[in-house]
């Protein structure tokens, strides 16, 4: 019994090491694989495309004709080409949900509420009939 007091913190102290290890292997694997050209977010939320590449820093245009130097450490993810151009430049109207546009089409359908006492005394001895 007197084990397993010693041995459940090494055992959580191991695990936490573990996935700080993983995330850490992955954060420079995607470092390690930024390309020109591609989207990305930094750790202070801001989005970029990535203009060049060095040993220990990466380029940013974060406007038009802005590039700003920045570490490797600093890009938070690289994002899909179609993800970062719905963020930058705003979701197409084509893009909706398919649920989205039949909410809007339910919500046009129903009778707009009224707080009149009178509307609410005929609604209620004519129930509708569906």
């Amino acid at each position: 019994m007197q084990y397993i007091i010693f041995l459940l913190p090494l055992l959580a102290i191991f695990m936490m090491m573990r996935s700080q290890k993983k995330r850490q292997a992955q954060a420079q694997s995607m470092q390690s694989t930024l390309q020109p050209g591609a989207g990305v977010r930094t750790i202070g939320g801001m989005y970029a495309l990535v203009k060049a590449v060095n040993d220990e820093t990466v380029e940013l245009e974060v406007a038009p004709g802005v590039v700003a130097h920045y570490t490797k450490g600093a890009i938070a993810a690289v994002l899909e080409p179609l993800e970062y151009d719905a963020i930058i430049n705003g979701r197409p109207a084509e893009d909706a949900s398919d649920e989205a546009a039949e909410a809007v089409e339910a919500d046009a359908e129903e009778k707009p509420l009224s707080l009149s006492k009178d509307e609410a005394k005929a609604d209620a001895e004519a129930p509708e009939s569906k």
